[in-house]
């Protein structure tokens, strides 16, 4: 008798007779039944050839058992479309199964049996004829099909192979299993072998036992081996990569507490971790946040305390807690209440400018009376070198505040307002709040300088940014990205510098109240000269008030023929200059005391750069003097015109603005309908071409306010009178000959007034102007108001 020994599940070893079998090339000495009792497995396939230990509980089985002892003692084992059914019904059972002998049959103490089955034949379950009291059926034992081929030959090779790697990395399997694998020929026991150890599903084992074509069920097993293997690959190398970070989790953790061990053997005492989240929470509490700010710094405290320093986020949030903690929440400087001293402070530091230190003044004065009273927003608007930025530091001086200046000239990055959110590497808050933690009080005098000149891109809108911050509605509720929780800006007093207020957002200059700095006359920068500039320049030099003296005839040549500017900086500038020159003489020739006479200006300074032209330009016929408002605080312009044989054109040049052109053209045309009137032959209109010309056309003109300017150089052209010369004019002409008002009036008389100019015309409604004007200026200069083109013409035209 052949026999073999093979393993079955759980580590069974089975023998069966070799000799006689059921199908095909060999058959069992036991007879089978058509009729047999079917018994239902949960979860469980049995193949033929394998020996299986089976736990019986149900009633119904048991029975079952029972039954089958007395008789031949072969059954039908099937498996269960869903093991959890209780009691399944036939079409619950697949319909293909294995015929089995009943070995052995052990009572266990719990009242189920133990039954040791062998499994004999693949079968089919053609139908059922007993449901009660347990299944029985109609058996049709289905015999193998093997074909002998090279094909068949290959597909075994191919199994062991991917059976021996599986082995390798399945912790199920052992080296026995390959060993029994090797050792097996037979082509269907070897698939039904290999599938009844594999850990895969009742499903994927069912279809290997309903396939009784061998090459079929190779390649079946081939599919199902190749999938086992690359599922187990793959938890391979997860499990592996995991096991990496646990040991090197598991190595720095033992090299911390070695470390800790290390500190506490030196004697340093307790966990410097534990004291760093300590004296944390002390300074949290110790910083008086309001009550939304506590919470977050608590909240980010026990955050990091359970965090490891190593990790990434660990100094982004120590970080983040150190600007909560350093912020100044609560802390003031005491306001100066004081207005007599305040006001000594801003005329110490200040000439004039008596608009702005009256405004502060009254801040003052209701503070005093209201102590929770909002920061005033201003916006001081004026060309440059006019005080601007350091009157800010005189108002903090002024107040006892602290003084923040933030330049916001070419920003154009929104975050640099609101500060970038945490997510951010090397994330920081917004100007604002760094300038706010950089003086430590949260009542600062904060100046925005050059807000004019803030730009916008992709990165967004600072203008719009701004919005928040000048809005006494809002701002008491400032949010930072950076800090992510509302910050008081109600107490600050921000002071904004712009030289144009044309180019500030609409509704960013609607939360501010905008107050003008035009410009300063002469007797104006004569006092600023010898009470700041020439004290500050000796000082910065290292001259004393003996080595050097301006002559008040000095300082006037250097304002009037050295500098051409609203404000002072080029005065003190070419005062500089001097000194320069001076101390280079107490160096060399020991030189004991310098008085500055004018002769001497040239020696020091050079030729004149600036010298009044106004007569020489104005000394023929088609030229008159205009006064015009400039980003610098003001200018004259001259219109020349003149005339040509051509057919009745009218040429602009001089770089002129649409607006401008028109205004030309509208003057023209009043010539044209009142040319009886004026004693002008009406063929010059079509006979003759005539050119305006505006000089420094590089600089661009635009413009109602030059029309009147325009009539009388073409006026004077056409008739051949002169324009005075010492006459200087303004206004909007319409085609009735009405002079309409314009802007900029105290930058333009005060233009015309350093040009060395006596008689301003201005239009007639614009009387209210007037009260802006120094009264220095006012009795220097002869002012006529205009109501329409008859007065101009009485006025700036020679007889």
């Amino acid at each position: 008798m052949n026999k073999e020994i093979f393993l079955g599940d759980e580590g069974t070893i089975g023998i069966i007779d070799t000799t006689k079998a059921s199908t095909g090339e060999n058959e069992i000495d036991l007879s089978i039944p058509h009729v047999l009792p079917v018994l239902p497995l949960r979860n469980t396939v049995v193949f033929p050839q394998q020996i299986i230990p089976i736990s019986v509980g149900r009633e119904k089985s048991i029975r079952l058992i029972e039954d089958s002892m007395t008789d031949n003692k072969l059954i039908a084992l099937v498996a269960q479309k869903d093991g959890k059914i209780e009691n399944p019904k036939s079409k619950d059972l697949f319909r293909w199964g294995t015929i089995a002998s009943i070995m052995k049959v052990f009572k266990m103490p719990d009242g189920t049996q133990s039954v040791m089955v062998q499994g004999l034949s693949r079968a089919k379950i053609a139908s059922y004829s007993q449901t009660t009291p347990f299944f029985k059926g109609l058996i049709q034992p289905q015999e193998e099909e093997m074909v002998e081929s090279v094909n068949i030959e290959a597909l075994i090779a191919n199994v062991r192979s991917l059976f021996e790697k599986i082995v390798g990395l399945a912790p199920y399997l052992t080296p026995e299993h390959v060993m029994l694998v090797t050792n097996t020929d037979n082509a269907g026991r070897l698939a039904d072998l290999i599938v009844w150890n594999l850990n895969i599903s009742t499903t994927d084992k069912q279809g290997i036992l309903e396939l009784v074509n061998i090459k079929e069920r190779l390649e079946k097993l081939n599919y199902l081996l190749t999938k086992e293997l690359q599922i187990l690959e793959l938890g391979s190398k997860i499990q592996t990569e995991v096991q990496g970070e646990i040991n090197k989790t598991q190595r720095e953790y033992y090299l911390r507490e070695q470390l800790k061990a290390i500190k506490r053997e030196l004697g340093e005492g307790e966990d410097d971790r534990a004291v760093e989240i300590d004296d944390l929470r002390k300074k949290v509490k110790t910083a008086k946040m309001t009550k939304e700010a506590n919470d977050v710094a608590l909240k980010e405290i026990d955050r990091l305390s359970k965090m490891p320093p190593s990790a990434a986020e660990y100094t982004v949030s120590r970080t983040y807690l150190d600007w909560l903690i350093e912020v100044p929440w609560n802390k003031s400087t005491e306001d100066n209440l004081d207005i007599k001293e305040a006001q000594s402070v801003l005329d110490d530091d200040h000439y004039d400018l008596e608009k702005i230190k009256k405004r502060i003044l009254e801040y003052l004065a209701v503070r005093k009376l209201k102590n929770d009273m909002k920061g005033p927003i201003l916006c001081f608007v004026g060309p440059p070198g006019v005080g601007k930025t350091s009157l800010g530091k005189s108002i903090a001086r002024a107040l006892g505040r602290k003084f923040v200046r933030m330049s916001l000239g070419g920003v154009r990055d929104e975050a640099e307002i609101r500060g970038h959110r945490r997510t951010y590497i090397g994330a920081l808050p917004g100007r604002i709040v760094q300038g706010i933690k950089k003086v430590g009080s949260n009542n600062p005098v904060f100046m925005l300088d050059e807000i004019d000149k803030v730009g916008n891109d992709f990165r967004g809108d600072p203008s719009s940014a701004l919005l928040e911050v000048l809005d006494p509605e809002q701002n008491f509720d400032f949010s930072d990205h950076y800090l992510e929780v509302p910050f008081d800006l109600s107490k600050v007093m921000f002071i904004a510098t712009a030289n144009l207020g044309d180019t500030i957002l609409p509704a960013l200059k609607d939360r501010m109240e905008i107050i003008g700095l035009p410009g300063y006359t002469e007797h104006e920068k004569l006092h600023i000269a010898q009470k700041y500039l020439i004290p500050k320049q000796k000082e910065e030099h290292g001259l004393n008030t003996e080595q050097i003296e301006f002559e008040e005839a000095t300082v006037k040549e250097i304002i009037n023929s050295y500098t051409k500017e609203a404000g002072v900086r080029n005065l003190e500038r070419e005062i500089a200059s001097v000194c320069r020159g001076v101390a280079r003489e107490v160096v060399e020739e020991n030189l004991k005391s310098k008085v500055i006479k004018v002769d001497d200006i040239k020696g020091y300074l050079g030729a004149i750069k600036f010298f009044s032209d106004v007569a020489e330009r104005t000394s023929r016929s088609g030229v008159a003097t205009g006064m015009a408002w400039t980003a610098a605080g003001g200018d004259i312009l001259f219109v020349e015109a003149t005339k040509m044989h051509g057919t009745g054109q009218l040429l602009l040049t001089g770089s002129l603005g649409d607006i401008m052109k028109e205004s030309a053209k509208t003057a023209l045309s009043y010539i044209r309908s009142k040319a009886d009137e004026l004693k002008i032959d009406g063929k010059i209109f079509k006979e003759t071409d005539i050119h305006i010309h505006v000089p420094a056309g590089a600089i661009p003109k635009d413009g109602p306010s030059a029309g009147v300017t325009l009539f009388t150089a073409m006026l004077s052209l056409l008739t051949s009178r002169l324009v005075r010369n010492d006459i200087a004019m303004t206004g909007e002409i319409t085609l009735r000959g009405l002079i309409l008002p314009v802007g900029g009036i105290k930058e333009k008389v005060l233009s015309a007034h350093r040009a060395g100019i006596k008689t301003v015309l201005l239009p007639e409604k614009n009387k209210t102007d007037l009260d802006e004007i120094p009264d220095v200026v006012k009795k220097e200069l002869k002012i006529c108001f205009i109501k329409n083109a008859e007065q101009v013409i009485d006025l700036a035209l020679t007889k």
